[in-house]
């Protein structure tokens, strides 16, 4: 680890923890030489916690940690090759902007596993955490709909109350009661954030039954 890549990062971090700095948005990197991308966002969610933060990351996106979520992470495009990936970085820190897709850091709500929903409602990707929630494999979850995911009443529950929240780019944080695979049903906590290109990117863990007193 270099000096120099200390001290940059050092400076950039104070500017944008300064009372005086103005920014619109922050756009990093997730592998860094010396810090990585959740030390990096939790420090500026320390002070800006209404902050854009975008992670534009070579990591593939049901690889985001659970805990980058928690912290408050707004989006995470990855990168590609070409020009077409900064045409692409460039929409998605407008939409950034332009929404307040960002979680609030001090809400209490667990997320343990992460799905992203694409625009048709199906599961784009999941990872082996959050499938294994309603007792499915990775692979067996993608390109499954969500409402494969949650008994009936929850299902317009999600439609009339949570999905309207999340629409132009706002966030949702709470509990759902989640239907397995077996059909056994479990209370959920649950976080829901709108992407770019009308993705939902969604994390959830299951709560204990001593956690799990009313569902909202």
């Amino acid at each position: 680890m270099r000096g120099d890549d200390r001290n940059h990062t050092g400076a950039r971090l104070d500017r944008i923890q300064s009372a005086d700095a103005t920014f619109g948005c922050v756009v990093s990197d997730y592998n860094m030489p010396n810090v990585d991308g959740v030390t990096f966002l939790e420090a500026v969610r320390g002070h800006r916690p209404k902050l854009p933060v975008l992670l534009f990351s070579g990591e593939e996106p049901d690889n985001v940690a659970a805990e980058t979520v928690r912290a408050g992470l707004t989006d995470c495009p990855q990168k590609g090759f070409g020009t077409d990936q900064y045409t692409m970085l460039v929409r998605r820190v407008e939409h950034a902007v332009e929404g307040e897709g960002t979680f609030d850091p001090e809400v209490e709500t667990e997320a343990d596993g992460v799905g992203i929903l694409r625009a048709d409602e199906r599961f784009e990707e999941a990872d082996e955490t959050y499938a294994s929630l309603y007792g499915y494999a990775a692979d067996e979850a993608r390109g499954r709909h969500w409402t494969e995911l949650h008994p009936h009443d929850e299902v317009e529950h999600i439609r009339t109350h949570i999905l309207p929240v999340v629409e132009g780019g706002g966030e949702w944080h709470g509990r759902s009661r989640g239907l397995r695979s077996d059909g056994s049903l479990f209370t959920e906590s649950k976080l829901v954030t709108a992407l770019a290109d009308d993705r939902l990117l969604i994390a959830a863990s299951e709560l204990r039954e001593s956690d799990s007193n009313g569902v909202g």
